[in-house]
């Protein structure tokens, strides 16, 4: 399968404190989230100054992937704020492309980590309508061998940060974003939080941590649904109790240092780590890493010339990719689409 371009797409940021609360808005519509609740997290937005790190990691990614793969043009949309995946299609038209190659910036299956962006996609060249090119959603990459090397990598650079005595230690906890047990579980084997805690025991070996913990964070929904947990701020204070001094935190389940890394991981779980008398180390995510671009480019590849996916393997049998590679619905339907 040949291409003639490549599109970023991811979720979107504002970047200036009077967009935070019409991009709070686009995120949240039509699931009834009540207006408290949407000042309460824009005020995380505010605290830096209304900007998302989101967009401007992207632009530097973009750069990787353009310096990774001169020949191909690189194009960059989102979900939720400028530039639309629907602009962004709209001037690979008239920019006279064919089939783009599309890589999002989330390695999981499941609705909001996979599917939403198909439903991108399909948004995006139904609006654009005739001419609009192909787009081809590249595979999930939760378990590539690059992916597992960044994050092992961030690891050691973390526990290099603390304390010399503290460093052996120091408990690994990874985290990733929570979602209601009940979409984690519709129509498919918990493929998200299988294939999260598949991907921290490949990365707990590769950076040689025999022991972990894996637990969720940044939960929104109401207190009455049950949320995958551990919630991190809790396993925190369980970890106080146990008397544990020294903590790294891997945030797995981001690949950049978005709002919900450098608010709920960097402030305020450092604050409660401060108050309990432990050191906290996080280790840093992909963000515009010339491997993750690079990985990108290796996915494109195994459609070009037909190359057998680059998959880590672990100790135990690793959880299936649920959306296929080309956007066709999958056999596990792990999305209630096929």
């Amino acid at each position: 399968m040949e291409f003639d371009a490549v599109l970023l797409l991811s979720f979107g940021g504002p970047e200036g404190p009077d967009e935070v609360r019409p991009f709070l808005e686009n995120v949240t519509r039509g699931r009834g989230v009540p207006p408290e609740r949407l000042d309460e997290v824009a005020e995380h937005y505010l605290h830096f100054g209304g900007v998302s790190p989101i967009n401007g990691i992207n632009r530097a990614l973009v750069e990787q992937l353009r310096a990774e793969m001169p020949d191909l043009p690189v194009y960059f949309g989102n979900r939720n704020w400028a530039p639309y995946v629907e602009d962004t299609v709209a001037a690979m038209r008239d920019d006279g492309i064919r089939r783009a190659a599309v890589f999002t910036t989330s390695a999981w299956g499941g609705y909001s980590s996979c599917r939403q962006y198909v439903e991108d996609i399909a948004r995006a060249r139904a609006v654009v309508g005739d001419g609009a090119p192909e787009l081809v959603k590249l595979r999930q990459y939760f378990d590539h061998p690059l992916l597992v090397e960044m994050y092992a990598e961030a690891i050691g650079a973390a526990a290099a940060t603390l304390p010399a005595e503290l460093r052996d230690d120091a408990r690994l906890v990874f985290t990733a974003h929570s979602i209601p047990i009940a979409a984690d579980e519709r129509h498919g084997p918990r493929l998200y939080s299988r294939q999260v805690g598949y991907a921290t025991r490949l990365v707990a070996a590769a950076a040689g941590y025999p022991e972990f913990d894996q637990v969720w964070q940044s939960r929104s929904g109401p207190p009455q649904i049950p949320w995958l947990e551990p919630d991190i701020a809790d396993h925190l204070t369980a970890l106080t109790e146990r008397g544990t001094r020294a903590v790294i935190v891997c945030p797995i389940g981001f690949v950049a240092d978005h709002i919900e890394v450098v608010w709920d991981l960097d402030e305020e779980l450092r604050v409660q780590a401060d108050a309990a008398g432990i050191a906290l180390a996080r280790a840093g995510t992909p963000n515009s890493d010339r491997r993750y671009a690079q990985l990108a480019a290796g996915l494109i590849a195994e459609l070009r010339d037909g190359l057998e996916p680059a998959r880590a393997t672990g100790p135990d049998p690793a959880p299936g990719y649920g959306c296929s590679i080309n956007g066709a619905p999958c056999s596990l339907n792990c999305c209630g689409t096929s």
